[in-house]
């Protein structure tokens, strides 16, 4: 027999579900909320689910473990240790579990990313016995890097990453160079303390590559916690999710607004999030939305800025946009926009006072502007604003610049200095959202779209933070 493991991947959020099948019966390994893809890869292999198995209690997602057992028959294996208010397989270090004749899980305990974390490990049976094939690692060992351990609170940050650190080395030690490894985190998800290196990897390629393998404890531990940065607020709410029993998910398409409900919900304070292209937005948009393109990790960034339980309307061209966005929502536990909108902003305002413009540019013109040449139709940038995270920050900047990462902006609006605000990121996403806040709050705003690994070379001063 011969193990086949399946990824279903979940950009937008930057993680990793896995499907082991033997060609008749599969094991899924943390889920994502929207379980149909499961069971459509299930389906188009033809083989049945008989085992869930989560590595933790997810801060990143809400989880779809519990309904998929529930869907399939299948047992739901989750952490002895993990209070639950649901029925489950309690299992523990130690613990093996027959899948099937050929195949089997072992499961290790790998405290770092939390307390009770636990890894898989996949054996096949061989005419010498038990040989494993690879291990899913969850939030412990992942790809040139590891799981971030401050997830439960900055007081249990270092404890957790003498753990991460010893958690690997055990796998290691458990596992030969060959074997598989399957992260969860590490591909985008901010559950990871850096990002991976790679696309796939195994115990020996580890070895070589990743810091918490080549660095003593105490190094790791300190470099570690010295390059994490801040995280989603709306992570908060995920663990207590997935404690809980998440319920299952409503994807059915929500109710339509008009032009008058759009500007009724809009008046209540309520978030109206245009899903278009940054560009598109910029062309033109209604008044007082939001721009999170669905081209980028809009849902990630939707429950970082907003308030947790605020009432989302999406707005879009199309049906099918809106709906991959209520899919990306129930993953972080927005089960339910309060209305949708699709078609154009003509369509969408009550007036054509409501419809407004935003300017773009790009770093050539920010240097031009910087030498006294503002290009034609653009104000002066008597602000220049940088959105990106602490450490992006850090790394450099452009000269003069006022560092208000994206996620608290909207409680800092009032510390933008007067004038009118050039806006930038990393990619031009983060500022289409920033430059929407602020051109709400009244502000004269520029967004710059453009990469900023072009601003020194267009000329743009820069700088760095020691």
């Amino acid at each position: 027999m011969t193990v086949q493991v399946s990824v279903i991947a979940t950009s937008s959020l930057g993680d990793r579900s896995y499907l082991a099948s033997d060609g008749q019966r599969a094991v899924v390994v943390d889920p994502q909320r929207d379980v149909d893809r499961v069971l459509a890869l299930a389906g188009r292999l033809g083989v049945r689910v008989t085992h869930v198995l989560e590595t933790h209690l997810h801060n990143d997602y809400v989880s779809g473990g519990l309904h998929l057992a529930r869907l399939t028959g299948a047992e739901y294996l989750v952490c002895a240790d993990d209070e639950v208010a649901f029925d489950r397989r309690p299992v523990a270090d130690g613990d093996i579990v027959t899948v099937f004749e050929a195949l089997r899980i072992r499961v290790v305990a790998t405290p770092g990313h939390t307390f009770h974390h636990l890894s898989y490990v996949l054996d096949e049976a061989t005419d010498g016995g038990w040989s494993p094939v690879g291990v899913f690692t969850g939030g412990s060992l992942l790809f040139g890097t590891t799981g971030r351990t401050d997830l439960l609170g900055q007081q249990h940050a270092h404890t957790l990453a003498h753990h991460q650190h010893a958690s690997a080395r055990r796998l290691t030690d458990l596992l030969p160079d060959g074997a598989q490894v399957w992260p969860t985190h590490g591909f985008g998800s901010f559950c990871s303390a850096s990002q991976a290196d790679a696309p796939e990897s195994t115990i020996g390629r580890e070895k070589q590559a990743n810091p918490v393998l080549r660095l003593a404890a105490d190094e790791f531990v300190t470099d570690t916690l010295a390059g994490l940065d801040a995280y989603p607020a709306y992570y908060a709410h995920m663990g207590v999710a997935n404690a809980a029993g998440p319920a299952p998910v409503d994807l059915s398409p929500v109710a339509r607004a008009d032009a008058a409900e759009l500007r009724h919900r809009m008046d209540a304070g309520e978030w109206l999030v245009d899903l278009r292209h940054r560009r598109a937005y910029a062309a033109s948009h209604l008044a007082g939305t939001v721009s999170l393109g669905l081209d980028g990790p809009m849902s990630t960034w939707l429950g970082w800025l907003i308030d947790w339980g605020v009432p989302v309307t999406l707005l879009a061209e199309t049906p099918e946009q809106v709906a991959a966005a209520q899919r990306e929502l129930v993953r972080i536990g927005i089960d339910r926009p309060a209305a949708r909108a699709t078609g154009t902003p003509d369509e969408w305002a009550a007036s054509r006072d409501d419809l407004r413009e935003l300017a773009v540019a790009d770093f050539d013109a920010l240097a031009a502007a910087q030498a006294g040449n503002t290009p034609a139709g653009l104000p002066d940038p008597q602000v220049v604003l940088d959105v990106r995270m602490a450490n992006e920050w850090r790394a450099g900047h452009v000269a003069d610049a006022v560092h208000i990462p994206l996620p608290d902006l909207p409680g800092r609006l009032a510390e933008v200095p007067p004038g009118a605000v050039w806006v930038h990121c990393g990619s031009g996403y983060r500022a289409a959202a920033a430059a929407s806040l602020l051109a709400n709050a009244g502000r004269d705003v520029v967004l710059i779209d453009d990469s900023f690994g072009r601003a020194e070379r267009a000329g743009v001063a820069m700088t760095t933070t020691s």
